[in-house]
């Protein structure tokens, strides 16, 4: 069996090696030089190797040094870490979301302080993207999306639904007394192609081809109908406080279901109390959610 290693003498080990002399280790360490030294010698002597080379002017890693340094420093920063989340006297657990902008912005970054005050011991992490996520690749504890819900390999429960219909500037609202009179209108579109052809058929009208600028993003593509660029097809659920404000009107009540927002979680990931606790929080937000009236 391996003889106990002191833990002093691995953290002199691992200081040393980073900086290749005994000396800054001391000081790194708090500790004299001759300290680090007979640390090291210690660890070499248990191991029955050497780690070191010694020079005239500093430290050499033998090749058995260079194995063993990633390992400590990994493991010495993964302690850190995890004590780091002790400060102040609580567990901090951090969750990271990854979250589809238009949701970021238009419904959970209102809700934030609700969250934050209720757990304050979660160290919440947001990464935006355009509903391309790899949840395994990019680390993610969640990651909230939308769409029809097939996410293979991951578990999702709809938090919203989000029809889309016309939104436009008021002025241009003015011009519009019924759906037939967006064929004089610049139709503003997302990446996902059909979307106007689901609201023609919702407005019983035969569809044309429409032509306007494409956009990654909804919360991109109001923002053009916003300043006039144009008339957008999108949820108004996310832009209530546009709708509020009059910067935005909703000229027709007819709307089309192209999916909804869902929290999604890998299947192989084990549901930790962060994770738990943010999504029955979350959960409980959504159903809560009031309609938003389209006159």
């Amino acid at each position: 069996m391996r003889p106990h290693l002191p833990l002093n003498a691995l953290r002199a080990f691992e200081s040393s090696a980073r900086h290749l002399s005994f000396t800054r280790a001391a000081q790194e360490l708090n500790v004299t030089q001759a300290a680090v030294s007979q640390q090291v010698r210690t660890l070499e002597e248990r191991l029955g190797t050497a780690l070191f080379r010694r020079l005239p002017r500093g430290l050499d890693m033998t090749d058995e040094g260079r194995a063993l340094l990633p390992v400590l420093t990994d493991a010495f920063g993964r302690i850190e870490g995890v004590l780091k989340q002790f400060e102040g006297g609580h567990f901090h657990e951090v969750l990271t979301v990854g979250v589809v902008g238009t949701f970021a912005v238009g419904w959970l970054m209102p809700r934030l302080k609700s969250f934050r005050e209720t757990h304050p011991f979660v160290e919440l992490r947001l990464l935006t993207h355009n509903n391309l996520v790899d949840l395994a690749r990019e680390g993610l504890d969640f990651a909230i999306r939308f769409g029809e819900g097939v996410w293979p390999a991951t578990h999702s429960v709809v938090l919203l639904d989000a029809p889309l219909t016309v939104l436009c500037a008021p002025n241009i609202a003015k011009r519009l007394a019924a759906p037939s009179d967006l064929a004089k209108e610049t139709l503003l579109r997302s990446y996902r192609a059909d979307e106007w052809v689901s609201w023609f058929q919702a407005a019983q009208l035969e569809p044309w081809t429409v032509n306007g600028p494409v956009f990654d993003s909804s919360r991109l593509m109001v923002e053009a109908a916003v300043q006039g660029a144009g008339v957008a097809l999108a949820p108004p659920l996310m832009f209530a406080r546009e709708l509020q404000a009059e910067l935005l009107v909703r000229p027709f009540s007819e709307e089309v279901k192209t999916g909804s927002y869902s929290l999604t979680w890998l299947k192989s990931r084990r549901m930790a109390p962060a994770m738990q606790l943010f999504r029955d929080w979350i959960l409980a937000e959504a159903a809560g959610q009031p309609s938003v009236p389209w006159e």
